[in-house]
């Protein structure tokens, strides 16, 4: 699980999109117009941080006036403030290669976005998320708030470079909060006598993870993702800032799907009688009078984020998709796993969901990712594969049953996952449904 960790975090921090950015007609002075440019946006970057090299080729045939560059997809203006791959994660369901956007020199959209002012303004918004986490994990941000003028210009210059080991070495000196268990793969977070000459003394163990969640709402029916209606404007995505608490029992871990069902209760009917009213409304009073003046060292800074935005609970939508860094994690997934390799440099958990009609023949991941549903998708396979349960004799349904569970098992042991304290839990998923005598070597 451990190389796995380390090779989702080289992956996410070299990931770039291919893009094909337009300059406006309305903007085009010159004829011939200039030819689109191509240019690669890393997935952790943000928009503004292109603009150097779209000005120089733009420059020549833009009217008179003060640049201010915004981006738009399909006549929607795009948020600066939200990190590149997760804007491509939540606006094209299906990969768009390249990823055509127009840019903007002129007539800023300033009822819709919030000003900015270039790389400054793009710099202290990073400053104020990464805050912003450091106080959900650590109870304060004083560490934050008294770094050096050096480390903060190299933090952000790692950023700017997509440079992960740097990234590392200064974020090592800030003793962050962590989610300690044995998925932990980020270097910052191990044990001082496995990082060489890192001081990891005094690090606060966490019990909170700070989440960004994205959730899109599609009313149409589609069948497909490609068919998914276009969004038109921002008011079919509800931003979400809340942490999780992270509380495992001994023998336990909490999952990706644990915490989807902690935020988005309503939509994950199959558990929501455990705690109706849910952890959702206890987490926005427990928050409701956090600190929020950046000027005061150690309290949590306010960010340029829409925050607790209210999703108006539909009973004819499903949860469709859940998105970290373009991936579609099984739910079964160590909430601890994704915290600690798929985090933003903000050290945020940027996670997209799509909330689609209940009437969508496309299958939710809340119905394929459980293991509820990777069990039955599995009988399936072998019914479909020429096995009829109704007629194979009872001696052998045990044995052919038996073969799943395997297959099952093994799958998990390379993902780092112990099923030995579940079996009983899959015995009782597939066996009694075949009318099957569990198998002792598994009850």
């Amino acid at each position: 699980m451990e190389e796995i960790g380390k090779e989702a975090q080289k992956n996410m921090w070299k990931a770039a999109i291919p893009l094909l950015v337009h300059l406006h007609d309305s903007e085009i002075t010159s004829l011939p117009p200039p030819n689109p440019v191509v240019i690669l946006a890393p997935r952790l970057g943000y928009l503004p941080l292109i603009a150097p090299q779209l000005k120089a080729c733009f420059s020549s045939t833009l009217p008179p006036g003060d640049d201010t560059i915004w981006f738009e997809y399909k006549g929607m203006p795009l948020k600066w403030y939200i990190p590149t791959g997760v804007l491509f994660d939540l606006l094209c369901a299906e990969p768009e290669s390249p990823w055509k956007l127009t840019v903007h020199f002129r007539g800023y959209p300033s009822h819709i976005l919030t000003p900015c002012e270039g790389e400054d303004s793009v710099k202290w918004n990073f400053i104020n998320s990464l805050k912003e986490a450091v106080y959900i994990m650590n109870g304060n941000c004083k560490n934050i708030m008294n770094m050096s003028q050096f480390d903060q210009s190299a933090l952000w210059r790692s950023v700017l470079d997509g440079n992960l080991e740097c990234f590392l070495k200064v974020t090592s000196k800030l003793k962050l909060g962590i989610v300690e268990d044995k998925y932990v793969f980020y270097p910052s977070f191990k044990p001082p006598s496995t990082t060489g000459n890192v001081d990891n003394t005094n690090l606060v163990k966490t019990g909170k993870i700070p989440i960004r969640l994205y959730v899109r709402t599609v009313l149409e029916v589609f069948d497909d993702l490609e068919n998914v209606p276009e969004i038109d404007s921002w008011e079919s995505v509800s931003c979400i800032n809340r942490p999780i608490e992270f509380d495992e029992d001994e023998g336990t871990y909490m999952t990706l799907g644990d915490a989807m069902e902690i935020l988005l209760p309503e939509y994950f009917t199959e558990r929501s009688d455990k705690n109706e009213t849910t952890a959702r409304d206890e987490l926005i009073e427990e928050h409701s009078g956090d600190p929020i003046d950046a000027g005061v060292s150690g309290e949590v800074p306010s960010t340029v984020t829409d925050s607790s935005e209210s999703i108006q609970t539909r009973t004819n939508l499903k949860v469709g998709l859940i998105r970290i860094h373009r991936c579609e994690l099984p739910l079964n997934t160590p909430l601890s796993w994704v915290a600690n390799n798929l985090m933003f440099p903000d050290h945020f958990l940027h996670i997209c969901v799509y909330l689609i009609h209940q009437k969508s023949s496309f299958r939710p991941v809340s119905e394929d990712s459980t293991l509820e549903g990777l069990l039955s998708e599995l009988v399936e396979k072998v019914e479909h594969g020429g096995v009829n349960f109704e007629v194979v004799k009872e001696e052998e349904k045990g044995e052919i049953l038996m073969e799943i569970v395997n297959c099952l098992a093994k799958d998990s042991e390379e993902m780092g996952i112990d099923l030995s304290k579940r079996k009983k839990k899959i015995c009782s998923l597939i066996f009694p449904s075949h009318g099957v005598t569990t198998p002792t070597s598994l009850a």
